[in-house]
């Protein structure tokens, strides 16, 4: 699997129409549906909005795709194809028409609106990634940069650290990997105080 590094943008012309396409990695449907409303709006003139997207959440991947007044099938559902044939997660597309006046047909605009989209592919910085899971481990603070150092060598990413009695540390770990990686901790000199297993996600594979 695999997710975009940054917002992607390119245009394409086709019979006088325009197509601009807008990519963006995401890590929810509701940052999804926000960014789908923050375009409509930016983009207020446009004849159409079709968008297609695929979020990990709870061990589900959610796919959704519109046509946005489109004849049905010709836009999102082309869209949301493409992003499963690259094996993109947590990926919204948004391609934006201003029409030009000339009809299309529905083949011209299922190759039109599949044309959008593989040109912004072609531009972005593409991300491994693989099934994942937080984890958060309390740890006395005069042990912190002994676990900060284990964590290097590892490469397991820290995404946040909280400091109050003691401090806690959440981590992203493989699912393949978790319990080896629990047990190496456990077994360190570290006087871990607490773990505890938050949400399942998909995190950086580390090539």
């Amino acid at each position: 699997m695999k997710t975009i590094k940054q917002k992607i943008v390119s245009q394409l012309v086709e019979k006088k129409s325009k197509f601009i396409s807008l990519i963006y990695p995401i890590s929810s449907v509701e940052e999804a549906t926000n960014k789908i409303k923050e375009i409509k709006k930016e983009y207020y003139d446009a004849k159409h909005h079709c968008f297609a997207y695929r979020v990990y959440n709870n061990n589900n991947i959610i796919e959704k795709s519109s046509d946005d007044g489109e004849p049905n099938g010709t836009a999102g559902a082309p869209m949301l194809n493409l992003l499963v044939k690259n094996e993109f997660i947590n990926v919204l597309v948004i391609v934006v028409r201003y029409f030009g006046g000339i009809l299309l047909g529905t083949g011209g605009l299922v190759r039109a609106y599949t044309q959008a989209l593989q040109d912004g592919i072609i531009q972005a910085e593409f991300i491994n990634i693989e099934p994942g899971i937080k984890v958060e481990i309390t740890i006395p603070y005069q042990n912190l940069n002994n676990f900060k150092y284990y964590c290097q060598k590892n490469n397991i990413n820290i995404i946040n650290n909280k400091f109050k009695d003691n401090v806690i540390c959440i981590i992203e770990l493989p699912i393949n990997k978790e319990d080896k990686i629990i047990e190496e901790l456990k077994k360190r000199d570290l006087n871990i105080q607490k773990i505890r297993h938050l949400e399942t996600t998909y995190i950086k594979k580390n090539t």
